[in-house]
C-alpha cells in the first residue's frame, strides 16, 4: 500500500515536473515570437535599433498587436518629450546664456510644449479606434493621429532652427539637441509604425 502511494506521488511529481517545463517553453517560444514582431516592425521605421531598444521591453504587453505597438511608440515620444521639455526650461538658467539663445531657449521650450499636446492627442485619438474597424470614422481618427503626429515632429525641427548659424553654436546648442534629436527619432519612428498599422487596414 506505502510502495503504491509512493509510486503515485513519483508519477505525480514527474507530471507536474513536465507540464512546468513545457508551460515554461511555451511561454518562452511566445516571449520569442512577440520579440520578433517588434524587430520586424522596427524594420520598417527609420531609426530601427532606437525603435528596438525603446520597444521590445514591452513585447509581452504588445503580443504582435500593430495597434498596440503604435500605442507604445506614442507614449515612449511622449515620455521622452517631457524630459526633453523639462531639460530646455532648466537651459533657461544656462550659464553665460545670451539674450539670443535664451530667446532661442524660451521659442524651443515652446515647441516642446506643442509637441507633448500633440502627441498625447494622437495617443488618445488612436485609442478610441476599434480593432478591425475600417468605416469612414476609423481613416477619420487615423487621419487625426497622422496630423499631429507629423506635426509634433514639425515642432521638433523648429526648435533646432532656433539654434542656427555660427553665433548660435556651443555647449548650450549641443546639450540641448542631443535631447531633442532623441525625441524626434522617437516621434518619426511613431509615426511609421502608426502608418504601418493603417496599412494592415
Amino acid at each position: 500500500m506505502a510502495r503504491n502511494f509512493e509510486l503515485s506521488l513519483i508519477l505525480f511529481v514527474l507530471y507536474l515536473s513536465t507540464a512546468a517545463i513545457v508551460m515554461a517553453r511555451n511561454l518562452e517560444e511566445e516571449s520569442s515570437g512577440d520579440t520578433e514582431f517588434i524587430k520586424a516592425s522596427c524594420e520598417t521605421t527609420s531609426y530601427p535599433d532606437r525603435c528596438f531598444q525603446s520597444l521590445s521591453s514591452y513585447a509581452s504587453e504588445i503580443k504582435k498587436q500593430p495597434r498596440k505597438l503604435a500605442e507604445t511608440a506614442l507614449a515612449v515620444s511622449i515620455a521622452r518629450a517631457k524630459s526633453a521639455k523639462t531639460y530646455v526650461s532648466e537651459m533657461t538658467d544656462y550659464k553665460g546664456i545670451t539674450k539670443r539663445q535664451h530667446e532661442a531657449v524660451a521659442d524651443c521650450l515652446e515647441e516642446m510644449g506643442d509637441t507633448v499636446d500633440r502627441l498625447s492627442n494622437s495617443l488618445k485619438e488612436l485609442k478610441h479606434l476599434e480593432e478591425g474597424d475600417s468605416g469612414e470614422d476609423f481613416w477619420f481618427c487615423l487621419s487625426n493621429v497622422r496630423t499631429w503626429t507629423s506635426a509634433a515632429l514639425t515642432d521638433e525641427t523648429t526648435c533646432m532652427d532656433g539654434f542656427g548659424g555660427k553665433a548660435m553654436a556651443g555647449e548650450l546648442k549641443s546639450l540641448i539637441r542631443t535631447h531633442i534629436v532623441s525625441v524626434a527619432e522617437e516621434t518619426s519612428n511613431a509615426l511609421a509604425l502608426i502608418n504601418d498599422f493603417a496599412s494592415k487596414h
